[in-house]
């Protein structure tokens, strides 16, 4: 039976809902390290040094891609709670003919400054040709990793989130394999380990672009639209928050990488790197029980039903702490095995990992219940809280804590920074939450 996001939900029937999105997030982040997992393995620690280098800044271009899903998920939403499903139309075909110009734009932007970019990541010599390598061929499918991005919530907006799970299904066996072949079979070492990656991304991209030109029996599809710029300005400013948080997670993983290059050396870089891996692994169920949760928040919101509106807030913040605690226990018990995934048999770099992470993964107790108080706000429409939360929590305190407790605490204030930086974001989250309530009335 199709579920529709006017409808009541159940546990189980949000579980059922949301498991697309969650595997389609799933997906995403493990063929996201599928990269270093062959470059690491069959290629050499230097380019694996670069992936991890580099990667923050392919984040940040393909993370418009954020803007147009997150932001155009709440507008497109509430028009449809609204009973407006030739307005939802018209401004889904605007977002998304957006998104395609603005992402060539940004893939030509980062073509012609890679070498500047690579330089500033800290690359140096070797390192840098490297960076330099892997940033060439990535660029040029910028625009299709922006599409993918975004259409990992406006499928589940359009009431197909089953769509976003296979073509990101797609993008990720199309990236494994194509990785096998180029690094394994021809050898083309980092270039056919971006190639891979760049066109896994077109294909995570072109599909759902195709199903919305043609005609369809979800609620979106694409067709003739007007530049609308209070849409577009709105689109954006409710999506602010997820592409700052996006943005500044990147610099915060740059300036992370400098502060190791400090400690301990490019087995700083790495270990970091892995454990990135490992976090991103565990913060994608957290992320697609979110982007599914979204467009229903923005239904209801819309709809003024707010005994639903409170039935899903309640369920989304028990669901995600309970992953915290079975993520936190699984994290603790596989940290070696993890680890060895990607250490290619240097102990020296298995040992720090094991340890750092053992420290890092405390804080996934809570983050993706701080993390959905950003997600909450975006879709009852509220961009600028949103963004200023996840400022907070993703730029701010970061910054604060990586010049504080490597000071007094070494490699370890590296690795427990996170913990601190939950235990901060808390006592600024729940009275801005409860505060809010006045107003959203999310909480009965």
């Amino acid at each position: 039976m199709k579920i529709e996001i006017s409808d009541h939900f159940t546990l189980r029937k949000l579980l059922k809902f949301a498991y697309p999105s969650i595997i389609m997030m799933l997906f995403t982040s493990i063929y996201g390290c599928v990269d270093g997992f062959f470059v690491t393995n069959f290629v050499g620690e230097i380019p694996f040094a670069a992936i991890n280098l580099t990667w923050p800044i392919i984040m940040i271009f393909g993370g418009i891609g954020f803007v147009f899903g997150t932001g155009g998920n709440a507008i497109i939403a509430t028009a449809l709670g609204e009973g407006n499903e030739g307005r939802a139309r018209r401004y889904f075909s605007l977002i998304v003919y957006t998104s395609i110009v603005v992402g060539i734009a940004f893939g030509v932007i980062g073509y012609l400054f890679k070498a500047r970019l690579s330089a500033a990541l800290g690359a140096e010599g070797e390192l840098l040709d490297t960076c330099i390598v892997y940033l060439s061929v990535l660029f040029f499918f910028t625009p299709f990793f922006l599409e993918q991005n975004m259409f990992q919530s406006l499928c589940s907006t359009a009431g197909k989130p089953k769509l976003g799970l296979i073509a990101t299904i797609c993008a990720g066996v199309g990236n494994f394999v194509l990785d096998y072949f180029a690094i394994v079979v021809f050898k083309w070492g980092t270039f056919g380990a971006a190639l891979a990656t760049g066109i896994s991304q077109f294909l995570g991209g072109i599909i759902p672009l195709i199903y919305f030109m043609k005609k369809n029996d979800s609620y979106l599809k694409l067709g003739k639209t007007k530049f609308e710029g209070k849409v577009l300005l709105k689109t954006c400013t409710n999506g602010a928050s997820e592409f700052v948080n996006n943005l500044t997670l990147s610099i915060i993983i740059i300036l992370f990488n400098l502060k190791l290059i400090e400690l301990a050396g490019q087995d700083g870089v790495n270990s970091f790197g892995i454990i990135q891996y490992i976090e991103f692994i565990f913060l994608s169920i957290f992320l697609g029980l979110e982007m599914a949760s979204a467009p229903i928040i923005s239904y209801n919101n819309g709809a003024k039903n707010l005994k639903e509106l409170q039935n899903i807030f309640k369920k989304d913040i028990g669901l995600l702490l309970a992953f915290g605690a079975i993520l936190l226990t699984v994290g603790h018990i596989f940290a070696r095995p993890f680890s060895m995934v990607f250490a290619n048999n240097n102990e020296t770099l298995i040992n720090m990992t094991v340890h750092g992470f053992r420290l890092f993964a405390i804080a996934i107790l809570t983050m993706g219940a701080t993390g959905f108080t950003s997600t909450l706000f975006t879709a009852l429409g509220n961009g600028w809280l949103s963004a200023l939360l996840s400022f907070l929590k993703s730029f701010v305190l970061p910054i604060i804590v990586l010049y504080i407790l490597p000071n007094f605490l070494g490699l370890n204030g590296i690795w427990l920074s996170q913990l601190v930086i939950e235990i901060i974001f808390i006592f600024i989250a729940v009275p801005v939450v409860i505060k809010n309530n006045k107003r959203y009335h999310y909480i009965k």
